[in-house]
């Protein structure tokens, strides 16, 4: 935490910046940052010893062997990894342990999200890898390449694209970050829903609330958490119908720079990058505020409102009830979901979990976190969304900051106790 003295800040608003000015009554705030930690700089060499020296796993040699036949799976665009920087260092070392182009599949783990441009596989691959491969997209609603494999404990279908039953290795890749109800994201999520089933992906998402005739959020599938997430149990255990999973995760800074991979065992390694992050992201707080302003950190965190979400969480565990947020996202892709709007003609939290478990959306989920955090802060947005549409989220649309400030004021008083948060998506404050 660093006390703010200077007369301004600069805020990242999709790809572009938003100067905050720092006058009363914006009294003393105080800025949400986390660790400084050095970024990877010869990033070919430290990767080559990650997988060298894998977590709980036999070296990449040693498991990647001539003629056999690997499957990739990427995150999509709205989840960066640095995919450019790792990947042809991974397909490099499979080439040289005598596994073929051809031999090697890649498909993004796109849950329910939208099928991806030639643009957007060419940024995340690179454009030498564009050249050399094609690149498949997983379609959650398409039976005819979904297989079944079981269930699990929890009653989730184990239904996966038909390419990780025609593979000799797995490897999984993408980026831990705090996820606001699977505890963290990464890892296993590549599976589940990363390239499961929608029928799949509902089941487990379920999981995030309380069982039928209880009502609420399970209280432990929250950010950060994961011993008694039952979303993250869940996902954890499809992981365990496969036979060869190698785990390759990437842990960034806000400005997207390599600080951390984690390699080898799908659990041990992902679990150790979840404790990483939390050591160094997560930010202690004493007290919470009247006011938080938080930006989520710019493109792509703030490509939709969905993705924006997961900052609106995390921000609301710095702020008092019935304090003010200000959060600051473009949402250049409108909300992420054209049926996400929808979900608002519910009127109250008990019509939207009824909903909910009747006619599940995971983007559904999305909106009912949104309307109980509404309930209980008074959220203003700063974005491109219509006016009419952000009113419908109980939200308060503001075209510029110094209205969203204004608003703020009228509330709160002068000198309310204020947090700024810079990067939200990378960040947890927590009570201590």
């Amino acid at each position: 935490m660093t006390r703010l003295s200077r007369k301004h800040i600069v805020l990242k608003y999709g790809k572009h910046f938003i100067d905050l000015p720092i006058t009363p009554p914006l009294h003393s705030p105080t800025v949400l940052n986390p660790s400084s930690l050095k970024t990877i700089v010869k990033v070919e060499e430290y990767i080559n010893k990650a997988i060298d020296v894998p977590i709980q796993s036999k070296p990449f040699n040693d498991t990647f062997r001539k003629h056999s036949r690997v499957l990739i799976l990427l995150s999509d665009s709205t989840r960066y990894t640095a995919s450019e920087l790792y990947l042809p260092i991974i397909i490099d070392r499979l080439n040289q342990n005598g596994i073929v182009d051809k031999n090697i599949t890649i498909l993004c783990a796109l849950g329910i999200h939208r099928k991806q441009t030639a643009q957007e596989h060419k940024k995340i691959l690179g454009a030498n890898l564009h050249k050399r491969f094609e690149v498949a997209d997983h379609d959650a609603f398409d039976n005819d390449t979904i297989v079944a494999l079981g269930t699990t404990r929890r009653g989730t279908p184990i239904e996966v694209n038909h390419l990780l039953a025609k593979t000799d290795h797995i490897i999984l890749t993408g980026g831990i970050r705090f996820h606001y109800y699977a505890g963290f994201g990464g890892g296993r999520k590549s599976i589940l829903p990363g390239v499961s089933s929608f029928n799949a992906c509902v089941s487990n998402h379920l999981l995030a609330l309380n069982p039928q005739g209880q009502g609420g959020r399970h209280p432990l599938a929250h950010t950060g958490i994961l011993k008694g997430n039952p979303v993250h149990e869940d996902m954890a255990e499809v992981c365990d119908h496969f036979r060869s999973l190698f785990l390759f995760n990437t842990i960034l800074s806000p400005q997207r720079e390599l600080l951390k991979v984690v390699a080898g065992d799908v659990h041990a390694a992902f679990t150790q990058g979840c404790r990483f992050l939390k050591d160094n992201f997560s930010i202690p707080i004493t007290e919470k505020a009247d006011l938080v302003i938080a930006s989520c950190g710019g493109h792509p965190w703030d490509i939709n409102f969905i993705q924006a979400h997961k900052t609106m969480e995390s921000a609301a565990n710095a702020l008092k009830e019935g304090g003010v947020m200000i959060l600051l996202a473009e949402c250049s892709q409108g909300f992420g979901n054209p049926r996400f709007l929808k979900w608002f003609n519910n009127e109250s939290a008990e019509s939207f979990e009824r909903n909910l478990r009747t006619h599940y959306e995971i983007n559904g989920q999305t909106a009912y976190a949104t309307f109980l955090k509404a309930k209980k802060h008074h959220i203003v947005l700063l974005s491109s969304l219509k006016e009419l549409e952000v009113e419908k989220m109980s939200l308060v649309p503001v075209p510029t900051i110094e209205e969203a400030l204004e608003k703020a004021y009228n509330l709160l008083g002068s000198s309310p106790l204020t947090y700024i948060i810079p990067d939200g998506s990378s960040v947890l404050p927590s009570m201590v």
